[in-house]
């Protein structure tokens, strides 16, 4: 669970609200179900109609990764692979193949494979980078669904917000109701500017960070087996792997 995304949707929210109650503004006048049609239904159908079904329905499925993203732990695929390289120079690469089973990671599982199966290192090096590419480009289309939300809010707001004054306009002959016309109306371009800034792109920009740790990840793995496949000492492999690891301070 990531602790720091329910901490920060619930202090941004929660400063909004807050800030409106500090200036005497009623919570009431923030909901308005015309206004959030507009903005959330108006974002949603612009999203579908830019993106493949299959990369609208990758990115709302990716969102989960917010609040519970995928664990990566270097330090014990270093170990792993340290330990791999070992039991190779002292047994012989078809060793290896006992632990297949016990992968829980395809990327990973489709590397040893190649190592026991014989593959050259050139060519281990190849079909995982296309794995590796192909992964990359399909999980960061999906994260844009999020980014593309982003930015389509704030004008569809602004749609709305000139939509309500246009319903103001129309109704000038009672001065009366002017003022809470307009404050409804406004309420739309809050919804908008307020979604893109405090949820989509926020979110957006965190599976992006997600998925370049999952790619550094297998980046990793792809150069330990590599080097396994080098017939590199382990000692060797283990501090080269050492250079992946983020700085304390990111982990």
């Amino acid at each position: 669970m990531d602790v720091l995304s329910i901490i920060g949707l619930t202090l941004a929210l929660g400063a909004i609200l807050f800030g409106q109650w500090v200036e005497g503004g009623s919570m009431a006048s923030l909901v308005q179900l015309a206004a959030f049609f507009i903005v959330i239904g108006g974002t949603l159908g612009a999203v579908m109609l830019q993106t493949p079904v299959a990369t609208f329905w990758r990115g709302l499925r990716l969102a989960r990764w917010i609040f519970s993203p995928p664990a990566v732990d270097y330090q014990a695929a270093i170990a792993q692979l340290a330990g791999w390289a070992d039991t190779s120079r002292r047994d012989g690469m078809l060793a290896l193949e006992n632990q297949l089973d016990a992968i829980a990671d395809p990327f990973t599982r489709n590397g040893l494979q190649m190592l026991v199966d014989g593959y050259e290192p050139e060519r281990i090096r190849e079909a995982m980078h296309i794995d590796i590419n192909y992964y990359e480009n399909r999980q960061k289309t999906a994260a844009r669904v999020w980014e593309s939300a982003g930015g389509y809010a704030p004008t569809i707001g602004i749609l709305g917000a000139v939509m309500g004054l246009i319903h103001v306009m129309e109704n000038l002959t009672e001065p009366l109701k002017l003022g809470a016309g307009i404050a409804v109306a406004f309420v739309a371009t809050i919804y908008g500017v307020g979604s893109a800034n405090l949820i989509f792109l926020p979110i957006a920009g965190k599976l992006k960070a997600l998925v370049d740790a999952q790619v550094v990840y297998r980046e990793l793995v792809l150069d330990g087996l590599l080097g396994i496949a080098n017939g590199e000492n382990p000692k060797l492999i283990e501090a080269r792997l050492q250079g992946f690891l983020p700085a304390e301070s990111d982990r």
